[in-house]
């Protein structure tokens, strides 16, 4: 699939020396920082040595003191609180999150997870009702409940209280909860509007020991968890997230005992390197989805609480059971969703995807359609059958708003909820051909031809020559990588295989490239053996690329890792 390479805009030049000078690094490096906004010695400092000391006061945040102040009003009266998180990554670690904090505080708290087929998404009435059942006055949910204020509303009438910490952006009926926790509040004027749920969750943590005098280094400790919600959520990792991302990192890597559950995702994964946000959301996300997506996603919860390594390692097995079941389907049903593509005139002509399929597995639809995107690159909506509906998953394209094209068609549906790239729905069976063709209707009139064609987004154009250890080195230092901060990407052109080119695996490239024949460097380009004809043949060609560290039999060098590929 032809990409398109969009070139950051250049910084202005005087920002650019400035920088370079004061910090002693590379006009291309300054550059790059400047193209981040980050132009001047001060914001440098706080990008490079980010500090505890450096998260807003969580006060800020609307309705906080509210929430605070009935926290506390149930711990004092002893009542029985119960802690009520979605069933993904997100919303595990905030229930973990929350719930190994209160268990400090009081022995009146659980936690309840909702079964993703049974129940669906959010807070549910199942849910509330076993809750009055169980005497349960207060409610705190995590990652979910904005969009519930019809279960906010049935719960008062039994007597709940709702805490709601949540990040998803409201509907214009914000639920009469005695607190709602989100960011994205029109009328909250909080700084940052881009932490996870369980972000939200730690910041009415951090409120609550400020209001109380409570030490925060117990808090701090919390920060493993929150790292893996901000990793696998996909949220920016800017402001308040990345000094959050850089203090949870490292206590994955530090010198001191990882959490038993997470130690043994370590293993399960294979991770035997130091972890980084890439590392998180291919190592662990999928392995502690996917307990919510086979299974039952409080297993998942159980291993990230676990005491002990032995006990972390009977649930991680289940999880890890569950992944490979999985991946199975996930193989399974993709395939047929790409023949059902292929085998329809229409469909391999259309703007947008929408396929639909009774016995599809429910768990992996959204998995299904980020995968018809690697080979159909436009918005996606995968749906099957659940509890006699039609329910979904949808993935968008860069720079294209899938949740708003869903709007438009919102008459046609029963509900539908999430963000610009993804959103789920549900709507009548006998809908779905008419919302097929709607949605295709607000695609095509919306979507842009740049909008059609993957894109990657390039850095600078450098000389291979400038790849050095201390470039490298500068670029570690830019670490934590992820949406809003991600890994340099850099274009050389007009360079060359010395002669060493060969296929490794099924598909993959292994070069050494020289340019005008005075430095030369190893490469990798993964899925890209369909150059080999070409290259092999001496014929120049441009390359786009990050820079990485390969370690072979104890031996480090350093790496390119191609993206793309231009030949002359």
């Amino acid at each position: 699939m032809d990409k398109r390479w969009v070139y950051q805009q250049e910084a202005p030049q005087e920002a650019v020396e400035q920088l370079a000078q004061s910090l002693k690094i590379s006009p291309t490096l300054a550059g790059i920082m400047c193209q981040r906004g980050i132009c001047t010695f001060e914001e440098a400092r706080h990008f490079f040595r980010p500090t505890l000391t450096d998260l807003h006061d969580p006060f800020l945040m609307k309705d906080m003191d509210r929430a605070v102040n009935r926290l506390n009003e149930a711990l004092h009266a002893n009542e029985k609180i119960l802690v009520y998180g979605d069933y993904d990554v997100d919303g595990t670690t905030s229930v973990a999150l929350m719930y190994s904090f209160l268990q400090q505080h009081t022995d009146q708290v659980e936690l309840y997870i909702p079964d993703r087929y049974k129940e669906g998404y959010g807070v549910s009435q199942q849910g509330v009702d076993w809750a009055a059942e169980q005497g349960y006055t207060l409610i705190v949910s995590l990652d979910c409940g904005i969009k519930s204020a019809d279960k906010v509303a049935y719960a008062a009438t039994k007597g709940i209280d709702f805490i709601i910490c949540d990040h998803h952006l409201p509907d214009d009926d914000v639920p009469q909860a005695v607190a709602v926790l989100d960011p994205k509040r029109i009328d909250c004027p909080y700084p940052y509007k881009e932490l996870s749920g369980c972000g939200v969750g730690f910041k009415l943590i951090q409120a609550f020991c400020q209001q109380n005098g409570l030490a925060l280094d117990s808090v701090y400790r919390l920060l493993d968890l929150l790292v893996v919600s901000i990793a696998a959520d996909i949220v920016p990792i800017t402001g308040e997230n990345r000094v959050l991302a850089y203090y949870g990192l490292q206590l994955l890597n530090g010198p001191g005992p990882l959490r038993p559950g997470l130690d043994a995702l370590k293993e399960l994964a294979g991770i035997s390197s130091e972890m980084d946000i890439t590392s998180i959301v291919f190592g662990f996300a999928p392995r502690i989805n996917a307990a919510g997506r086979m299974g039952d996603a409080k297993n998942s919860v159980r291993m990230l609480l676990a005491q002990t390594k032995e006990e972390a390692i009977r649930t991680a097995d289940i999880i890890n059971e569950s992944n490979k079941a999985r991946r199975d389907k996930d193989t399974n049903i993709t395939k047929e969703a790409l023949q059902m593509i292929e085998d329809d005139e229409f469909l391999r002509s259309a703007n947008s995807t929408v396929l639909y399929k009774e016995t599809w597995h429910k768990g992996v639809i959204g998995i299904v359609a980020s995968r018809c995107i690697e080979k159909y690159y436009r918005p996606t909506i995968i749906l099957t059958h659940s509890n006699g509906k039609a329910s979904g998953s949808a993935r968008s394209v860069h720079g294209f708003n899938v949740h708003s094209a869903i709007e438009s068609c919102s008459d046609l549906l029963e509900q539908f909820g999430g963000h610009m790239y993804a959103a789920g729905l549900t709507l009548p069976i006998e809908n779905v051909p008419a919302f097929r063709e709607r949605f295709e209707q607000v695609v095509a009139g919306t979507i842009t031809e740049e909008q059609k064609i993957p894109q990657i987004e390039v850095d600078a154009v450098i000389e291979l020559n400038q790849v050095t250890r201390n470039f490298y080195n500068i670029i570690r230092q830019m670490e934590p990588f992820g949406p809003g901060n991600m890994r340099p990407v850099f274009v050389s052109e007009c360079v060359y295989d010395t002669g060493s080119v060969r296929v490794v695996g099924d598909s993959h490239l292994k070069l050494r490239l020289t340019q005008d024949g005075f430095y030369s460097i190893d490469a990798i380009g993964f899925g890209l053996s369909d150059y080999y004809p070409l290259i092999s043949k001496g014929i120049p060609f441009d390359v786009c690329y990050t820079v990485e560290e390969n370690v072979y039999r104890g031996v480090s060098s350093l790496q390119l890792r191609i993206k793309d590929i231009r030949v002359k």
